[in-house]
């Protein structure tokens, strides 16, 4: 064989392993020694999503975005980063809160055709409606007649849970992978899902996972539990490895907080994937570097506006270790 085949010959037994190994990592099946998603049943999609997010743990953090509705246009946080950066985020956060579900959905749509990621929470109250004044006011005061199947309590209450099922349900029939993060910040105290306390929650929550799980079969979520950054025992308000797919907490007072990564990880005994699923100011990259968050969101608004200058989001958005839209594999 001539110099020149040889050459040829080696060059496309190379092309051929990084097309194969590229389409392993895409595939729906994870590595060994990556968690498996907790619900068995989750689609093609969204186990190559996890699988690519599994990935990311020390190896680079996806950039995220939470969104407002009500500064003049939706865009107004993915403008104001692009202004500064020429980068969106890989991630979009939205928020049915309001009843928005329809609006949301068109979002969440548009940004996953994109060629982003989209993950959404739910601000609203025990009566599944209204907004964060709500999450935050309201109370259960009979946990025992809301969690036990059957009675009056319980029927209305999942009447009302199944809002965001349906919702969640048209974005799975248009191929949409959603990261779930319900109830958030329930340790915190501050919202009504927490107020009754770690027993209650646990039992809150897997009635969520199993109704959309089990009941609408909603095999498109990938399901976030964000701890706020102000409980002690986290261990107590865990539901099991089975009933979630990333382990995260937030904090507004700065950095990528590596205390706090140890704190989640510390309930981490299945290696779920990490996530700093809420700040202000965002981290630097050096910061990120200290910890294997897969993604931090800066939260909306003068959150971002008021934290983060245009030259540290430039620095940040356009640095080797944060992922951007257009830096995201096509799933």
């Amino acid at each position: 064989m001539s110099n020149k085949k040889s050459i040829t010959a080696i060059v496309s037994v190379l092309l051929i392993s990084a097309i194969m190994l590229s389409a392993f990592a895409l595939s729906g099946c994870c590595r060994k020694d990556e968690p498996a998603l907790s619900n068995p049943n989750s689609n093609e999609m969204t186990k190559r999503v996890y699988s690519y997010l599994c990935s990311l743990s020390g190896e680079g953090v996806l950039t995220a975005q939470q969104e407002s509705t009500w500064m003049g246009s939706s865009e107004y946080e993915m403008d104001y980063i692009y202004s500064a950066s020429g980068k969106y985020p890989a991630m979009r956060g939205l928020d049915y809160m309001n009843d928005d579900f329809e609006g949301v959905n068109k979002r969440a749509a548009e940004w996953w055709n994109r060629g982003g990621l989209v993950t959404i929470c739910w601000h609203t109250g025990a009566d599944f409606s209204g907004e964060w004044k709500d999450a935050s006011n309201d109370e259960i005061i009979d946990w025992e007649a809301i969690l036990t199947n059957g009675t009056p309590e319980n029927e209305k209450f999942i009447e009302g849970m199944d809002k965001a099922a349906k919702a969640l349900l048209e974005l799975q029939a248009q191929g949409v992978t959603v990261i779930w993060r319900p109830f958030h910040e329930f340790d915190g105290g501050w919202f009504w899902w927490g107020k009754g306390g770690s027993e209650n929650f646990v039992k809150l929550w897997r009635l969520m996972y199993e109704r959309y799980t089990e009941y609408w079969h909603l095999n498109n979520l990938i399901w976030v539990l964000g701890y706020s950054h102000n409980g002690e025992d986290y261990r107590k308000w865990y539901p099991g490895d089975e009933y979630c797919d990333i382990v995260g907490a937030d904090s507004y007072d700065g950095g990528a907080q590596p205390k706090l990564y140890q704190k989640v990880n510390a309930v981490n005994k299945a290696r779920k994937p990490l996530c700093f699923h809420e700040c202000g100011a965002n981290p630097t990259e050096a910061e990120l570097r200290k910890t294997k968050w897969i993604w931090f969101m800066t939260w909306h608004t003068e959150y971002l506006t008021d934290n983060n200058g245009k030259e540290e989001i430039n620095a940040l958005y356009n640095s080797d270790y944060a992922i951007t839209l257009d830096e995201l594999p096509d799933f």
